[in-house]
């Protein structure tokens, strides 16, 4: 009896799944990829290949994988002739590892604890009305994106980090430009060296002009040799590309969901006790991480009788996973009133989201400010969404709404 074991067949390769135009997603091939093909092999516009996987179980596993780590984008894909290393990338909190790692997140503790966070609160909500209060006084229809739900979440994390809000006009083009450099990444690895030169320049900054923010708190951990100065610029560098546009997209599309199914925003306007779990099923829900996760594998890692060879990139899906029918019940349906709701929005492992409580309170402030200063909000019909389409993380780039009560309007 041959009992040599029948070869493996190597994964299809596809094109990376993109949500439908004009609609935040998720990608319709989740739900077959999910049952049929969990570790397939993605072919990526930047000209890589990159192992995509879409099951709970397994995006749990894989994003605390101590044999995957998060490559720079300088270093991966690498251009012909550079070898991984050859000049600094954006090494945000996600890239660190090790020694470094650890200290520079016992340094972020405090200021991104439960405690601290809770303690901003009257802070993070003045910044929403200051945004509202303008934003009331302009013309219906209004766009909620431009003028709220994008600047509210930048003037938050300004308002904690130490960095200057003016300065937002410059570095959110850059930091867009980073982010999207799965799809652009010329573009993206120019933008890491000119965001990289302004957080140096912020940090010296702070060493001569001390405050009371965690940009300055950091560089004391420096100076007391207790941290060292380029985990304090990957520190500036995760906030300038993710310590905000992740909770704008967030935001956007949460807003959005509440205004397209029928009842949700009168619901919880009206029902406060349930926005703790609401909080967490619109996490859940909205699926702004379609993917955009790059790991690499430093060593060979079998699954579903596949090997990951090292060096493989490698995309667990947080979106597919949170909306996995073997774990979340009914999972593609919004649940305000969800109980059991194990997401994975912030990660998990060692490189678990350290802004998760500021993000869960941003969203809660966020709601509960629209729902106190715009009781009647709604979509205004006839100016729908603009979308930008490329991308895997979906939101929408502007939002046109009303807000007037309708009978006033009539």
């Amino acid at each position: 009896m041959n009992t040599t074991p029948e070869p493996v067949v190597d994964a299809p390769v596809i094109d990376l799944p993109l949500p439908p135009p004009g609609t935040m997603g998720p990608p319709e091939e989740y739900g077959r990829l999910r049952r049929e093909c969990p570790l397939a092999k993605v072919r990526l516009p930047v000209g890589a290949t990159a192992w995509y996987a879409t099951r709970y179980d397994d995006v749990k596993d894989l994003v605390a994988d101590s044999r995957l780590i998060r490559p720079s984008i300088n270093d991966w894909p690498p251009s012909p002739g550079q070898a991984p290393g050859d000049e600094p990338g954006l090494i945000t909190m996600m890239e660190l590892e090790g020694p470094q790692h650890a200290a520079l997140r016992r340094a972020l503790s405090e200021p991104f604890s439960v405690r601290s966070v809770r303690s901003r609160l009257p802070r993070i909500r003045r910044s929403a009305d200051r945004l509202l209060d303008a934003f009331l006084d302009g013309d219906e229809p209004g766009d909620l994106v431009v003028r709220f739900l994008e600047p509210f979440p930048v003037m938050v994390m300004c308002d904690l980090v130490g960095i200057p809000y003016d300065d937002s006009q410059y570095f959110v083009p850059k930091a867009d430009a980073a982010l999207g450099a799965l799809l652009t990444l010329e573009e993206g690895r120019e933008a890491t060296s000119q965001l990289r030169a302004y957080i140096t320049s912020l940090l010296e900054r702070k060493r001569r002009e001390p405050d009371d923010d965690v940009l300055t708190e950091l560089v004391r951990e420096c100076e007391h040799g207790t941290l060292d100065h380029e985990s304090a610029v990957s520190f500036g560098l995760s906030m300038l590309v993710a310590g905000y546009r992740t909770s704008t997209m967030f935001l956007a599309d949460a807003v959005l969901t509440l205004l397209t199914v029928p009842g949700a925003y009168a619901r919880l306007r009206d029902d406060r006790d349930l926005m703790p779990g609401a909080v967490e099923e619109l996490l859940r829900y909205v699926p702004v991480m379609n993917g955009v996760v790059v790991l690499q594998a430093v060593e060979d890692i079998e699954l579903h009788g596949r090997t990951i060879r090292a060096g493989d990139a490698v995309l667990p899906v947080l979106a597919s996973a949170n909306r996995d029918g073997s774990v979340f019940a009914d999972g593609d349906r919004l649940d305000l009133s969800r109980a059991d709701n194990p997401h994975l929005a912030f990660g998990r492992g060692a490189h678990n989201c350290i802004g998760s409580h500021l993000a869960r309170a941003q969203m809660t402030v966020c709601l509960e400010a629209l729902f106190d200063r715009l009781p009647h909000l709604r979509l205004a019909e006839g100016h729908p969404p603009i979308w930008e389409d490329e991308s895997p993380s979906k939101s929408p780039i502007t939002l046109p709404v009303r807000w007037s009560a309708p009978e006033a309007a009539a």
